[in-house]
């Protein structure tokens, strides 16, 4: 086991936030949760990414308070969210480390992990796998993650240091995506080394057609497009509810742009499908008052542009080609590429791996997939299917409030954040683990389920007032 350069400074950013408190602690660790391709330990096989080191940190930080202790207790009480998240957890690390003994050879899966069988690329017999382990330790640190998220936000400061830190992480995917490209222009493409030293698949250099697949600061560009559309969701819902404009409008159509400009199949697929949950919150949310002006502008131009864009497309020939063939590479002759037939093989020994195992799954990290609800069936069946769906509507579903506040409209934005990197994982999600950013949404949404008290943050002016800040 080694601690890398950029473990050394976690741990030292670490210990500096809890110095200066719990709010600056759960704003940087939101920044972490970016670095999706660094490893600050290396354990053997396994590794520490940042965010998950920095976990600790935070942990400590906001804990010291009895008042946000008793809120992580009231959240994991019955019915509220993080009571059917742990739910999942301990199901979940329970069939990772019985279901692939007990059902052992009983099915053939594409292992997510290491398994006691040679790595050939194609199916095993059922059996135990290193990331049974590993994937049931993130797990755990998404429920954590949870938690203390719900914690922080239980305070009017701490719920403003939640959504300046989603801010920041929007911006700085922006800023890794766009140095992404710079140096891969220029040759210098080892200078982000520091934040790629992880022991994954890299394809960081690929290419398609010419162009650059980004990936920012993951390891490959279906990895970028799909955490991108969460902060894409999350910015672009506040700047409908005319929320921190200065950021959120330019924050989002950078991110809408990336994600088309990725080359990712699930961001192009995706994209379309976050704009009309947009689209729908646009409709809710307009009206004739000044907060509403956003909402209202998109609900009555966004018909007819969509609509000129598209005549422009059909008359002018060779732009027609140009979105055409683009749309075709990535979108329409995907299925029937190696790479979209591999993982479309994944999903069917995944769902016969549902099967084989009664419904139970095969065990949490065993079965590699390329769709989350077919990881969630295939892994941990249909109860951990069911613990999903229930944390899921306590979180996200449940006491909408209808008030034109700026907790509401926060709330509004982080479950829109949930939702797009559902669509995203729904196309090509590997794992149960959904990673970090989600349950950070899911916990800024859910704030007040795990709060009796009216403690957030009350309706602010429109532009540069310091309430906003």
């Amino acid at each position: 086991m080694s601690i890398e350069p950029i473990g050394i400074f976690t741990v030292a950013l670490g210990l500096v936030c809890l110095a200066l408190g719990y709010r600056a602690a759960a704003t940087v660790f939101i920044v972490m949760a970016l670095f999706g391709s660094a490893a600050a330990i290396l354990a053997g096989s396994a590794n520490v990414q940042p965010a998950h080191l920095f976990l600790l940190f935070l942990a400590i930080a906001a804990v010291q308070s009895g008042a946000r202790r008793t809120v992580v207790l009231k959240t994991l009480s019955f019915g509220q969210p993080g009571f059917w998240l742990a739910c999942l957890v301990v199901y979940g690390a329970v069939t990772a480390y019985f279901s692939p003994r007990l059902f052992a050879g009983i099915t053939q899966i594409i292992p997510l992990g290491v398994s006691e069988y040679p790595s050939s690329g194609g199916t095993v017999p059922l059996g135990p796998v290193s990331s049974n382990l590993t994937q049931t330790i993130y797990l755990v640190a998404d429920l954590v993650c949870f938690l203390l998220i719900v914690a922080v936000g239980s305070s009017r400061s701490g719920f403003q240091a939640i959504v300046n830190g989603l801010i920041a992480y929007a911006a700085f995917n922006v800023v890794f995506a766009l140095l992404d490209l710079a140096t891969n222009a220029t040759g210098t493409s080892d200078t982000l080394q520091f934040m790629r030293n992880a022991q994954y698949t890299f394809h960081d250099n690929d290419t398609v057609n010419g162009m650059k697949r980004i990936v920012g600061s993951w390891p490959e560009a279906s990895a970028f497009a799909g955490t991108t559309l969460g902060a894409f969701g999350f910015t672009a819902t506040l700047w409908l509810c005319s929320r921190r404009l200065n950021w959120t409008g330019p924050l989002s159509l950078a991110s809408l742009m990336l994600i088309i400009m990725s080359t990712s199949s699930t961001g192009l697929v995706a994209a379309p499908i976050c704009l009309v949950v947009l689209y729908a919150t646009a409709l809710v949310r307009s009206g004739v008052d000044r907060g509403s002006r956003h909402s209202t502008a998109v609900v009555l131009l966004a018909p007819p542009l969509v609509v000129a864009a598209a005549l422009i497309v059909l008359l002018y020939q060779d732009l027609y080609n140009l979105v055409h063939d683009y749309v075709d590479l990535l979108v329409l002759s995907k299925s029937g590429s190696a790479s979209g037939m591999e993982r479309g093989s994944w999903n069917t020994y995944g769902l016969g791996n549902f099967v084989d195992s009664w419904g139970l799954g095969v065990g949490l990290g065993t079965a590699r997939t390329s769709s989350f609800p077919v990881a969630l069936l295939s892994n941990v069946g249909i109860p951990g299917m069911m613990f999903f769906l229930l944390f899921a509507f306590a979180a996200l579903g449940s006491r909408r409030d209808a008030r034109r506040t700026y907790e509401a409209d926060v709330a509004l934005a982080a479950r829109n954040g949930c939702l797009c990197l559902l669509v995203g994982a729904m196309l090509a999600g590997a794992t149960v683990d959904l990673g970090l950013l989600f349950f950070i949404f899911a916990g800024l949404a859910s704030c007040r389920t795990a709060s009796a008290e009216e403690i957030m943050v009350p309706a602010v002016p429109l532009r540069g007032r310091p309430s906003e800040a």
